[in-house]
């Protein structure tokens, strides 16, 4: 399929980033690509023009919203008006909270978070004017659950969720074309774990199950494509730490008290003073995928059963009928 949009994405070059940008070239579109790393922004934009669209990298930290801001003129310029702009760019560090920095956490909080407040806002400057485009903030199970040893990822991944709710109500309240969704991933087998800061005495994984970022990339097209859904789930643990917060916030407290930190690390001792890339890009292409190409899946039935909501309910009533009329059967 071939398609004329205009695409911007942040934390474009590696792991998910780089999955939804390859995905969008593949379709044909023109993608800006906005990251830190020189060598990832040069593979990444032959990447997409490998596969059949235009690309343009855009050096800045999202952190700095003048950067931001200055990319998006560019790529209004040199590519033409935005059509979507997706926010994902993101730095974490593995640490129980008593071993944070108060540095550390704004340097999460101003990525993570303000990264994403920036980017839309860049977003909204080009497509009020016009009225329309479409805004996508890359989300997590994690908006609705905090886990041990993530903190400040945690938090701000619930930042980003408030402050997209506010947003969506101020555009629907002004009758605005521009649409802004959410798309919630569970843990993707990217390159972050081996280059993010960390405190622990292990190397860092994802908590499985693990799903391939493709996955995610799907989802993320997916939800463009779609401008009734608000938000979308991606894979059975995000549904689970989605309503398990909700039916039963103090069991899952123990839960993860009791296994999060096994599941957050893997049996490899980590090197102490590894480089990580909170405050700089490491140097050198990243690529795609993680180190957990065996165990990651590369379909989420989740995601199905989030897209197809109306035939699972069906199923659902109709196993339950089954079962009810096996039931009064065996009685008789």
């Amino acid at each position: 399929m071939s398609e004329s949009r205009v695409v911007v994405v942040t934390g474009g070059t590696a792991g998910l980033g780089r999955a939804i940008a390859r995905a969008y070239g593949a379709r044909g579109a023109s993608v800006g690509l906005i990251a830190r790393g020189v060598d990832g922004l040069a593979a990444a934009e032959r990447e997409i023009r490998d596969a059949g669209g235009r690309a343009l990298a855009l050096p800045a930290d999202v952190s700095d919203a003048a950067s931001v801001d200055a990319a998006a003129e560019r790529a209004e310029r040199e590519l033409g008006p935005i059509d979507v702009w997706i926010n994902n760019a993101m730095v974490s560090v593995f640490s129980p909270v008593s071993e944070m920095t108060a540095e550390e956490f704004r340097r999460v909080t101003e990525v993570t978070y303000l990264g994403y407040v920036h980017g839309t806002l860049a977003a909204l400057r080009h497509m009020l004017p016009r009225n329309r485009g479409t805004i996508v903030q890359v989300s997590s199970g994690l908006a609705f659950r905090g886990i041990p040893l993530q903190s400040a990822y945690c938090a701000a991944k619930h930042a980003i969720k408030g402050f997209t709710e506010s947003l969506r109500t101020e555009l629907l309240h002004d009758g605005s074309g521009v649409r802004v969704t959410m798309v919630h991933m569970p843990a993707l087998n990217t390159p972050h774990f081996d280059w993010v800061r960390n405190r622990l005495a292990h190397k860092p994984q994802p908590a499985p199950p693990v799903f391939q970022p493709e996955v995610g990339a799907e989802a993320v097209v997916r939800a463009v494509e779609h401008p009734e859904r608000r938000d979308l789930s991606v894979g059975s643990s995000t549904l689970e730490a989605r309503w398990g917060d909700v039916l039963a916030p103090g069991m899952l407290d123990r839960y993860l008290a009791r296994t999060g930190y096994r599941s957050q690390q893997r049996a490899e001792a980590e090197q102490p003073g590894r480089p990580d890339n909170l405050w700089h890009p490491l140097p050198g292409d990243r690529g795609t995928h993680g180190a957990f190409d065996r165990q990651a899946r590369a379909h989420s039935a989740g995601l199905w059963l989030t897209e197809h909501r109306a035939v699972a309910l069906l199923a659902a009533g109709v196993a339950g009928a089954a079962a009810a009329t096996a039931w009064r059967a065996r009685r008789r």
